[in-house]
């Protein structure tokens, strides 16, 4: 338990307040983990779900010793949202992988009308009912927290299916997390939030260029292309 211990209880100090070790090492997964998905590869899936289970301990303060005064229970539910879409997002990538002889676990491709349409109301709808939900758990800044923890959640899954749209809704969530996570003395969250929002763009761009160079170039079984659709 001494290494566990430690990493529960380590903190630093960050421009004179304290900030936990396992919150800066959670982040660094999430960064990593976001690395390997601008890169297409499955191990994106589990990096990502190890920083997921450190977070969660950061923002459930009123369960684990946390410095900051604040339980933001909506990052702290998207943690365990994100784990299981996780589970799903590398079952997925896995299977396209093999699907695909061993190559690209995933061929980036833009939202169809309908899929994009569905992406905006699960936006709407989900951020709706995740309001008052939060709200009535205490969690601060409960309508913030409610489109973080939704368009999170959607972004995952649009790895999970290859769209390019997925880097624009993570880059949505940043845009709201960074000033949430500032007020509430989450530093090295807001930190990682600003680096998240710049990568983004460029995986973005990265995925964009991908969707139309190597779409056309490349030979697609049939029996990949039934698994990315």
């Amino acid at each position: 338990m001494g290494a566990l211990g430690w990493l529960l209880d380590a903190q630093v100090q960050v421009a004179g307040s304290p900030v936990l070790v396992r919150e800066i090492v959670g982040n660094v997964f999430g960064l990593v983990s976001a690395l390997f998905g601008l890169r297409r590869l499955v191990w994106a899936w589990p990096v990502g779900m190890i920083g997921n289970v450190l977070l969660l301990t950061v923002f459930l303060g009123g369960v684990f010793t946390t410095p900051q005064a604040h339980d933001l229970y909506g990052q702290a539910g998207r943690q365990v949202f994100f784990f299981a879409v996780s589970v799903y997002g590398w079952w997925r990538w896995q299977r396209n992988r093999r699907a695909n002889g061993g190559h690209a676990a995933v061929l980036p491709r833009w939202a169809t009308g309908r899929e994009r349409l569905a992406l905006l109301l699960a936006a709407a709808v989900g951020t709706a009912a995740a309001y008052p939900v939060l709200a009535a758990l205490g969690s601060w800044g409960p309508l913030p927290d409610a489109w973080i923890l939704i368009g999170s959640l959607l972004a995952t899954y649009g790895m999970a299916r290859g769209w390019v749209e997925f880097w624009l809704v993570w880059i949505a969530v940043d845009a709201v997390g960074v000033p949430l996570l500032l007020r509430g003395g989450f530093y090295p969250s807001a930190a990682m939030y600003l680096v998240y929002g710049a990568f983004c763009v460029w995986g973005f761009a990265a995925w964009w260029r991908t969707s139309r160079v190597a779409r056309p170039a490349a030979p697609i079984s049939p029996t990949y292309t039934e698994a990315v659709a």
